[in-house]
Formats: C-alpha cells, sequence, structure tokens
C-alpha cells in the first residue's frame, strides 16, 4: 500500500460548472482515485472552491452583493453538482476558510523568509471607471512576442510565453473593454529566475507524462521572470507582513493563494478527523510521505500553474532555490509526481461560452440524463490527450449502442434468464467448464491487469475500451452458448454453467467499470444478489468552520468500504430477482430538442 494524493483543480466559484469543466479535472480525477482505492492504496483526494480575487469582486457588484455572498451561492452549486457526479472527494472544501488563510500566509512567511518572495515597485494596471487592479487575465490585446490578437496579460495561449500586461500591443479591458491605465505600485514577487534550476533538475526526472504536458513545461523555464503575488484588492488573503497585514487594499494574489488550496484542504481534513499531522503522509518529503505519490488534474489553461509555480512554492518554502533557506514549519513539502493535463471539450463544433449560451451545465444535464451516461462519454470520448467534440448525436449513440445495448444488455440478459430458470446463481456442472467457458473467464480475469494498469497511468480512455471488450466477449459467448435453447432437465447443468460462467464476467466486468460507472456499479452489484456498499458516494456534510468563521457545506465521504480490484467468485444459491433495466435508452428526439435549447 502507497499513500496517493488525488489533488483536484479548483473550480472558479463564479458561476455553475459546465461539463467541459468536468471533463478535464472531475471525472478523470474521481476515475483515477477509485482505482487506487480499489487497488489498496491509501487515497487522499482533496479540492474546494476558488473564491478569491477580481473577477469575484467584479461579478458580485453587478449582481448587487457582497463577493462572499456570491462566493457562497455558487460554493453551493458547484458542491451540489459534484455530489450528483458521483466524485468521491474525501474533502471538497474552499478557500475562503480561516485554515486556508491561514496556510498560505505561512508559505508566504516562510519564502518571503528565505528570499524567493522579493518587494518590487512596478506598473500595474487600473480600471479608470472603478479605480480598481485589472487582474492580467483580464487585460487582452496583441502579443507582442508572436503577434496574436487575443493574448492575456498573463499569457499567451498562442505561443505559451509569460507576459506583462503592459508590454500587450492596444491593451483593452475583457470586463468592459475600456484601455487601462497604468500606475505605479509596489507589490510582491516571486523570483521564478532563483527557482529556475530546481524546476528544469525536477522536470527532467519526471517520467510517463503526457508528452505534450512535460514539453510545454519545460518550454516555460527558458524565459521565466519575476511574477507579481499581490494585487490592489480588497478581496483575497491578506499579505502577512508588519505594515501590509491591516492594508485594505493589498491583497495576495489568487492564483497564488488558490494553488496552495492542496495543501491547505489536507490540512484541514486531517484536522477534521482528530488526528490534525495526518496530512503529512501525502505531503512531508522529509518524512512518513517521503513515498508518497501526488497527481493533479486540471485542463490545460491550467499546467502554468501546476508544472512551474506550485513546484516553485514548494521549493521555495523548502528553501530549495539558488538561495537556499531553511523550510517552514510544515517542513520539507513533496513536488508532483505528476500533472495530468486534459485537454479541451468543444460543443457541436464551437468553444464553450456562458456569454454566447454555448454551454451545458452539469446541473441542467443531470436534471434530464444520468450521471453515468455523461461520466461514460467523458472517458470513452473526452479530451484525454486531444480537444474532443462533445455532440448530442455522439452522446446519444454511446449511450444506446454502448451502455444500453452492449453493458446494459449483458446484465439484464444473463441476470433474467438465471433468475427465471434458477431463481438464483446456478451451480457449476460437476462435469467442470469447457474450453470456451475457460476462455472466458480468463479474459475477464486478464481485463484486472490490463485495465488497472491504464488507469494507473492515466490512459482511461484505453481502460474503460478495454473493460467493454470483457462486456462484447460476454455478450458474443452468450450468443454462441445460446443457453436458453437448454430446454431440457438433462440440459440443465449444462444451462446453468453457462449461467454461472456468464454471471461470474458480469462481476468482473462490474468491478473493472466501477471507477467510471460507480453508480450503475452499485446497482449490478445488488442485481447480482450483493449486499452492501459496491461504489462508495459522497455525502453533503454541513460543517463549521474549524477556526471560527462562517459554516459552509463541504464534499467528504467515508471510501473504506467498497469492492476491491480483484475477481470475487460468486456463491452458487445466491436468490436472484428479475432485474431492472440499468440504463435508460434514449429516444432519438433528444438531438434535435438539445440543438433547439442550444440555439435559443
Amino acid at each position: 500500500m502507497s499513500h496517493v494524493l488525488a489533488a483536484v483543480a479548483w473550480p472558479y466559484a463564479n458561476g455553475p460548472r459546465h461539463i467541459g469543466h468536468v471533463s478535464g479535472f472531475g471525472v478523470p480525477s474521481d476515475v483515477f482515485a477509485r482505482y487506487m482505492r480499489m487497488a489498496g492504496h491509501d487515497v487522499l483526494m482533496v479540492s474546494g472552491t476558488d473564491e478569491h480575487g477580481t473577477p469575484i469582486q467584479v461579478q458580485a457588484d453587478a449582481d448587487g452583493v457582497t463577493p462572499r455572498e456570491l462566493a457562497d451561492r455558487y460554493n453551493r452549486v458547484i458542491v451540489e453538482d459534484l455530489h450528483g457526479l458521483g466524485l468521491s472527494y474525501d474533502l471538497f472544501t474552499r478557500t475562503t476558510t480561516r485554515n486556508h488563510y491561514a496556510v498560505v500566509q505561512e508559505l508566504f512567511e516562510g519564502m518571503y523568509r528565505n528570499g524567493y518572495i522579493v518587494p518590487k515597485t512596478t506598473m500595474g494596471a487600473i480600471s479608470p471607471s472603478t479605480g480598481r487592479t485589472l487582474p492580467d487575465r483580464y487585460i487582452e490585446g496583441t502579443c507582442p512576442i508572436c503577434g496574436y490578437d487575443s493574448a492575456r496579460g498573463d499569457q499567451c495561449d498562442n505561443c505559451g510565453n509569460q507576459l506583462d500586461p503592459i508590454d500587450l500591443i492596444d491593451p483593452k479591458s475583457r470586463i468592459n473593454g475600456e484601455t487601462p491605465k497604468f500606475v505605479e505600485t509596489e507589490h510582491f514577487f516571486l523570483d521564478l529566475p532563483a527557482l529556475a534550476d530546481v524546476l528544469r533538475q525536477w522536470l527532467d526526472t519526471r517520467e510517463g507524462w503526457r508528452p505534450n504536458v512535460l514539453r510545454f513545461s519545460r518550454n516555460l523555464l527558458d524565459d521565466l521572470q519575476p511574477r507579481a503575488i499581490t494585487r490592489d484588492l480588497e478581496w483575497g488573503v491578506p499579505i502577512p507582513l508588519d505594515g501590509w497585514r491591516d492594508r485594505p487594499d493589498k491583497r495576495i494574489y489568487v492564483w497564488f493563494d488558490a494553488v496552495i488550496g492542496y495543501l491547505s484542504a489536507s490540512i484541514e481534513w486531517a484536522r477534521r478527523t482528530g488526528d490534525p499531522e495526518a496530512w503529512r503522509k501525502w505531503w512531508s518529503a522529509d518524512g512518513e510521505g517521503k513515498d508518497a505519490r501526488s497527481y493533479y488534474f486540471m485542463g490545460k489553461d491550467n499546467i502554468v500553474f501546476h508544472s512551474v509555480i506550485w513546484p516553485a512554492l514548494l521549493s521555495g518554502y523548502s528553501g530549495e532555490g539558488s538561495r537556499d533557506g531553511e523550510p517552514g514549519e510544515l517542513g520539507q513539502l513533496n513536488l508532483p509526481t505528476e500533472v495530468v493535463s486534459s485537454e479541451y471539450l468543444t460543443m457541436e463544433g464551437r468553444k464553450f461560452s456562458s456569454s454566447r449560451k454555448v454551454v451545458i451545465y452539469v446541473r441542467d444535464f443531470l436534471e434530464r440524463y444520468d450521471a453515468d451516461a455523461l461520466r461514460y462519454f467523458i472517458a470513452a470520448a473526452g479530451p484525454e490527450s486531444n480537444d474532443t467534440d462533445f455532440t448530442w448525436a455522439e452522446f446519444l449513440r454511446r449511450n444506446n449502442d454502448e451502455l444500453v445495448a452492449g453493458w446494459g444488455n449483458l446484465v439484464n440478459r444473463s441476470v433474467s434468464m438465471a433468475a427465471k430458470n434458477f431463481g438464483a446463481i446456478p451451480p457449476v456442472d460437476p462435469a467442470g467448464l469447457t474450453e470456451a467457458d475457460e476462455a472466458l473467464l480468463a479474459v475477464a480475469r486478464a481485463g484486472f491487469t490490463t485495465v488497472g494498469d491504464l488507469i494507473g497511468r492515466h490512459r482511461q480512455k484505453q481502460a474503460i475500451g478495454e473493460a467493454m471488450k470483457v462486456v462484447a466477449e460476454a455478450n458474443r459467448y452468450l450468443s454462441e452458448q445460446a443457453p436458453w435453447k437448454l430446454k431440457d432437465e438433462a440440459d440443465k447443468p449444462r444451462q446453468g454453467t453457462i449461467l454461472h460462467v456468464a454471471l461470474q464476467v458480469v462481476s468482473d466486468a462490474n468491478t473493472l467499470l466501477t471507477p467510471f460507472l460507480p453508480h450503475s456499479a452499485q446497482q449490478v452489484h445488488e442485481l447480482l444478489g450483493g449486499t452492501g456498499v459496491h461504489a462508495p458516494m459522497p455525502v453533503i456534510e454541513q460543517v463549521d468552520d474549524l477556526d471560527g468563521g462562517p459554516a459552509y457545506p463541504v464534499l467528504t465521504g467515508d471510501y473504506t468500504v467498497g469492492a476491491r480490484w480483484e475477481s470475487v467468485p460468486l456463491e452458487a444459491g445466491r436468490p436472484l430477482a428479475a432485474p431492472k433495466p440499468v440504463f435508460r435508452k434514449l429516444d432519438p428526439s433528444i438531438v434535435d430538442e438539445e440543438l433547439a435549447r442550444l440555439a435559443g
């Protein structure tokens, strides 16, 4: 057993999440975490809502509420959506907890003491109409390096270079289109150049990463510049230094505090379990967590923050850059084992855009369709390594032809025939198994190695494909063996053997599909006469802030129960009832209905 951290990107609390978001950070991380738990590892899966920064402030002003009220609203919406998808967080929290503030400030102070955070006077972008700082991402213009006309103030998505808003050609505010005013201001900067060598050495040791992630990350190191980590802003974590702590106009920048959430959420989880030091099993590089592995899940627009910025913060706090230094009170901290980045999901050939109504929100999807239908589409056809287009026609096809006609049909006909003819799981004929029986059982058993290895290496498309091959082999076996034709009493033992073998493979295939389809996996387990929890689900709990702040909802759960990643022999005689369909067949009319909704 090893300790495995599943660190999941923090959704921004300025609105509900759409299916493009959860295809990048949500479903892939949950498939991985569920498999790792089933395989016997001690998994800690953490995240929460990212709630600071100017965008929250701007939207709150527009809605006539406070930033906290806006964050409260969307925190609950997002928690409910992720719960509906069955994402098995040990703790899904938020960045407005006092625990999070304390951890962010500890890392800031530790890096400042070690010399990796330095004060600097610079030119900051201000909105002429409001007087507020414009975040880099809310300024757009032409890239001075490659000429791309939609570069952001922090980075050009075309050439990948880090930018400063003042360097953009013809910069404009994305909030209201006005030209920002640049004024002199003092801020604190993360000295990335002082950490470049340790980052390069670390990246050179990374193996098995998706090539695009590693290549992009290494390219970023060629021109690292100091990066501002504070902003002229009222909404955020205060700067924990004398002369700055009580200033109402200076806050730690949201991108700095959000990535620290992985650590603060782990610490909060530990405190809530009654063992405040338990987080160290996943984080302490110089102690009991030195052999732990950590995997970070996100969309490709977040690679830089997880493969460069976050490792830089961890290294600087641990005193590992060119200025050396000493670890803070949290000790030396583990760097990521792997950054698992997905590409983009588009919708009917267009980019997701809430403002242009090219979107389907998670909660709207779940009101009309099953969670596992979406999870299956994301796993089988999502943007794992290439941009992928979601179309309603393809969603319909995969649901009806693969889930219903493939897996659902296998479950239904196997259980129904056994229930009708035996009323229970039938015994195996004492005469033994045939070559065909043994061959199918071997295919199913081999799936545990093949599928598990692929999930462990973040090849989920291949993994679910291999699991569905087991399903296809079992359907073919039933068609060839035709147990429904064995009607004479003398044929009963052979009929029972065929159905026992089929049900055993249904059980094995169900285990192989459990990380992908946990809701239906529980149903199949029960259809096979199983009792208890097969696929544990998250729960929403309203909790008090550990340090006296306002209460809030969290996602958590008990994942110590459930199926193991192994074939479990079925017991003959276990009662079976006539099954209910596991999946819903969708009417083709949904395609036109959904396209009409999209068209407005």
